[in-house]
């Protein structure tokens, strides 16, 4: 068993990235609503490495977090890496690229390229960087199809990372996500406990002890809907979600389009995770 720490050497880490990192259909408050304030595994990993760092003495974590839903990679890599940069963290989680893949025409060895070619920037500058693999989408009827891709490059992202001394979060790993109970409404984003499970499987892959250690454990099966129970959820699955998603593609708009960072100046981290993060 590799020997995990729980000493904290970060002082200022900033997550760039899309939904995924911005943290859609994680509400601190409850609500299950998209426009609602969200805060998702970056800013959860963020809050626990915070709450080491006091714990032993330190100063609070300084964390800034620059993702955007709908972004793809060219403009995560284009504005947000320098954002970054400017910021001088000593720790960036990066992770980009999944609304390209959902592409057909997705060209996924020239995204892998352009994610090296950020994450050498990086590490250039001497900042330990934290990348993410893809989720496994075997059991999604929408994105089942970019399975193939996802693989394709999570294998570039793991071997990115060991050229360069990068960590990873092993989100393809998670076994809990492949259950739905795990994911929102749009079967696209997880929920808050999705979100949880992904920010322990962070600190696993930065090296760190995890604060729950069943965090990888699968959830106890539910007995299997009824058919027309599957069906109506679907229907209103493709009426609320698929449809939107596709009519924004459809005329080149994006659900982040003129939106800000939620974060976007390093600021210490309060929060303190409580029993349930």
């Amino acid at each position: 068993m590799t020997e995990r720490s729980n000493s904290v050497p970060w002082t200022r880490y900033v997550a760039i990235g899309d939904s995924f990192t911005e943290g859609l259909w994680d509400s601190p408050d409850g609500l299950h609503d998209p426009t609602a304030p969200q805060r998702g595994w970056a800013d959860q990993l963020a809050a626990h490495l915070s709450a080491r760092r006091v714990a032993a003495g330190g100063t609070p974590l300084e964390y800034a977090n620059l993702a955007i839903r709908g972004r793809r990679l060219r403009p995560i890599l284009a504005e947000q890496v320098p954002a970054a940069l400017a910021m001088q963290p000593d720790l960036v989680s990066l992770a980009g690229g999944g609304n390209d893949i959902l592409r057909p025409t997705a060209d996924v060895d020239r995204l892998a390229r352009n994610l090296e070619a950020a994450l050498v920037r990086l590490r250039t500058a001497g900042i330990d960087v934290l990348l993410s693999t893809g989720y496994d989408t075997a059991g999604s009827p929408l994105v089942r199809a970019t399975r193939a891709r996802i693989a394709v490059y999570n294998n570039h992202i793991w071997s990115m990372a060991r050229r360069h001394g990068a960590s990873v979060v092993d989100v393809w790993g998670v076994r809990s996500l492949g259950d739905w109970r795990m994911w929102s409404e749009d079967r696209i984003h997880l929920t808050t406990d999705g979100h949880t499970r992904v920010a322990q499987a962070a600190l696993v892959g930065l090296g760190l002890q995890p604060d729950q250690e069943n965090w990888d454990d699968p959830l106890a099966p539910l007995p299997p809907a009824p058919r027309i129970e599957r069906w109506r959820g679907d229907a209103q699955w493709l009426r609320d979600h698929v449809y939107p998603w596709a009519t924004r593609r459809l005329h080149g708009r994006s659900s982040g389009d003129l939106r800000m960072p939620k974060r976007p100046e390093p600021t210490p981290v309060e929060l303190v995770p409580t029993s349930a993060d």
